[in-house]
This record gives structure tokens, C-alpha cells and sequence, in this order.
């Protein structure tokens, strides 16, 4: 199966929070979109391994990705081991994504940064032939996408592009509202977070808000990128 654009997040959640309006636009225009989690977030003060997939899986129906995948490469604790990378590269030789979508470059939660490089390294050497991989038995052809960028989490970082995704803000929130143990719940009684807060959801809505005004629309999320820009954006696929 070959998707067009693959996001990549170090934790169920990441990549709904950051760049899912940004999927939903594309999908909206007959594109394949998919997104591949590093850990399964274990580590989340609350809910826990069984919610956390229950929850991705439903945000996975309310985005319509055509595939999910989580790596389980150890929430917290992942590094930019050779196994690690491997395991990136098998997945972008798998799916031959056009476009890659990666965590922050730079953010609060370490593991962010961290998935950053992660992919970073991985999208380089996916196109080396003399790395050899497989997938279901059968040897894997070397393959490098076209592109590869960074959304925006946290903490603010200028975007070097920005997507509008004016009429698809409401399927972003709807994806991340799937995370019903993770972010504001006025009925739960589970410890509250720095994600949990109701500050941190009016947050994801005022910073897709900012960005859009950027770019003299309603909503949008901001990106930078590792590989050069197209000379026009809409050419990406």
C-alpha cells in the first residue's frame, strides 16, 4: 500500500493535536493519509496502555486513515539506536509515503525532539540500497520520499510554511476530543496534567487560530521542514 502523506508522533495523540486538520484536507482531496505512533504513551499519568489504543483507534475511524501502525519502541525511554531507525526505515519502505510528517524539532516533552531526529536519520537512510530490510519475508527496495517536515507542538517555533485548514477544524477537534482520558474532562477524577487542563484545549484551538491569521484565514497549523520546499505548495502531491 503506498500512502501519500505519513505522520509520524512519538505518542498516540501527537500528531492529532499538531497536524491532523492538515490530513483531514488532504484527505479531503482523494489523498491517502496514515499516521505511525513510536510508543504506545505508557507513560501517561492518565488512563492507560488499553484506553490509550482504544482511543487512537477511534481518532484513526473519525480521521478515515487508511492505516495506523504503533511501533512500541518504548515510551520515555526510545533512543536513536540502529534497531530504532530500522524500524522507521522498514515502515517508510512499506507504505513509500510521498510526504512524511514528524514531531517538533524542538518541544517540551523530551521524547519529542527525540522522534524529530529519529525520523530525520530514518528518512535519510531509507534510501541507501545497501541497507537491506524485509517485510513479510520479501526484501524491501530502498526508497526516500519526496519530503519530509515538522509540525509544531507546545512550545511555539516560527513555521516555515502554513496549512490552511479552515473547514476541517472541527474534525481536528474532534479527533483529539477521542482522547477522553487524556485531555479535559470536567467529570474525571483522574490527576490533572499539564494536557489535561481546560486552558491546554481553548490552547490548541487559539494556536491553530494564530496560525491561520498568519496566513489571513480562519484556522491553520504551522510546519518547518528538513528538505527543501516546492516552489509552490500546492504541487506537494
Amino acid at each position: 500500500m503506498k500512502i501519500d502523506i505519513l505522520a509520524f508522533g512519538a505518542h498516540p495523540d501527537d500528531v492529532e493535536l499538531s497536524c491532523s486538520g492538515t490530513l483531514a484536507r488532504y484527505k479531503a482531496q482523494g489523498k491517502s493519509i496514515g499516521i505511525i505512533d513510536l510508543t504506545k504513551g505508557e507513560l501517561g499519568t492518565r488512563g492507560t496502555i488499553d484506553t490509550r489504543h482504544q482511543e487512537a483507534t477511534d481518532a484513526a475511524i473519525i480521521l478515515d486513515l487508511s492505516v495506523r501502525e504503533n511501533l512500541d519502541l518504548g515510551d520515555g525511554w526510545f533512543d536513536l539506536s540502529k534497531e530504532n531507525k530500522l524500524a522507521v526505515v522498514k515502515v517508510i519502505r512499506k507504505y513509500q509515503p510521498t510526504i512524511v510528517l514528524a514531531n517538533a524539532i524542538r518541544d517540551r516533552h523530551p521524547d519529542h525532539s527525540k522522534g524529530a531526529q529519529l525520523l530525520k536519520d530514518a528518512f535519510f537512510l531509507s534510501g541507501l540500497s545497501k541497507i537491506e530490510t524485509s517485510y513479510d519475508g520479501k526484501s524491501q527496495e530502498a526508497y526516500r520520499p519526496d519530503y519530509l517536515f515538522h509540525y509544531i507542538q507546545s512550545n511555539f517555533i516560527t513555521p516555515d510554511f502554513i496549512v490552511d485548514i479552515t473547514g476541517f477544524m472541527e474534525t481536528k477537534l474532534k479527533s483529539v476530543r477521542a482522547y477522553k482520558t487524556q485531555f479535559f474532562n470536567p467529570d474525571s477524577s483522574e490527576p490533572e496534567t499539564y494536557i489535561s487542563s481546560k486552558r491546554f484545549t481553548e490552547f490548541i484551538e487559539a494556536r491553530s487560530r494564530e496560525m491561520g491569521a498568519a496566513i489571513n484565514c480562519d484556522f491553520g497549523e504551522g510546519f518547518t521542514y528538513s528538505t527543501p520546499l516546492p516552489y509552490d505548495l500546492n504541487s506537494l502531491l
